[in-house]
């Protein structure tokens, strides 16, 4: 079974379910709250993608990898970050916003910064990435759905209101279907590279949040704030970088995907962990208060 053709509708349907959660009013935002948000942004489109690269270089990466975890580095926001932010107490609005403006922003970045890591380490082994093509699909799978969410969310809120309790309910079992069937296709090679790939991209996500944590605070976010900036930052969009290494019209490389299959697992766990710290903080303090 030929993995992308699994990837490309989960991906489409994860993006139009993040339209239906938006308006354009939700854009405002980056007005009211401009310190979380461009802390936010800044870790997940600049933090990460330089954390990235510095540890495939320390970590001496084969090229395959090194370029698949830029490429999982480069990817915006997870659609379930909104949820993660929900179960810690952080503002949910605030990480719809982020989610949003991650995906329109790294239409953009993605192509730059990928580009120029394949001309750095993958062109000498015959890797090379064709720009356009990337651009078209992103355009396809990333924004096309988004805009057709947002369409619907106005046109039929109702309908869009109970399509995104559907779709929300999804997102999770399907991201976890994809990873399952990956990993039973390519078992042997994760397998072979799992100490290295696993240490790397578990140091990627602590690296990151730590980061954006320590920024978060020196900018005196507020607590709800900060939580959902460490979690924008470590959840990435997994689905849409197993979507560009795996496509024919771009990298065709399943190998090249492995990095975001675990990093995948391994911020769910991170960012879980995260989660159940801060409601057993919360917890802790609401009985130190009686």
């Amino acid at each position: 079974m030929n993995t992308i053709f699994i990837v490309l509708p989960i991906l489409t349907l994860l993006m139009f379910d993040l339209g239906l959660s938006l308006r354009l009013e939700d854009f405002g935002r980056v007005v009211r709250q401009p310190r979380p948000i461009v802390v936010a942004l800044f870790g997940q489109l600049v933090l990460l993608p330089l954390i990235a690269l510095g540890l495939a270089w320390c970590f001496k990466l084969s090229p395959v990898f090194f370029i698949g975890l830029v490429l999982i580095a480069c990817c915006p926001g997870g659609s379930s970050s909104n949820v993660f932010s929900k179960l810690a107490g952080g503002d949910v609005a605030l990480s719809v916003t982020l989610t949003a403006l991650s995906s329109f922003i790294t239409l953009f970045t993605i192509p730059f910064i990928m580009s120029w890591t394949t001309e750095m380490v993958g062109e000498g082994v015959g890797i090379t990435l064709p720009v356009g093509n990337l651009i078209k699909q992103n355009l396809v799978l990333m924004l096309l759905p988004v805009v057709l969410g947002i369409g619907m969310n106005y046109a039929w809120p109702k309908g869009a209101a109970k399509t995104d309790k559907v779709l929300g309910k999804l997102a999770f079992p399907l991201l976890l279907t994809l990873i399952t069937i990956f990993y039973i296709q390519h078992q042997r090679t994760i397998l072979d590279n799992i100490e290295l790939l696993g240490l790397c991209v578990t140091d990627l996500i602590l690296v990151a949040v730590s980061c954006s944590a320590l920024l978060s605070r020196l900018v005196k976010n507020s607590p709800q704030q900060r939580r959902t900036v460490v979690i924008e930052v470590g959840m990435q969009n997994a689905a849409q970088a197993i979507a560009v290494a795996s496509s024919p019209l771009i990298f065709a490389s399943d190998e090249m995907a492995i990095p975001a299959i675990l990093y995948s697992l391994m911020m769910n766990i991170v960012l879980l962990i995260y989660v159940g710290a801060v409601r057993w903080n919360s917890i802790r303090g609401d009985r130190a208060h009686r």
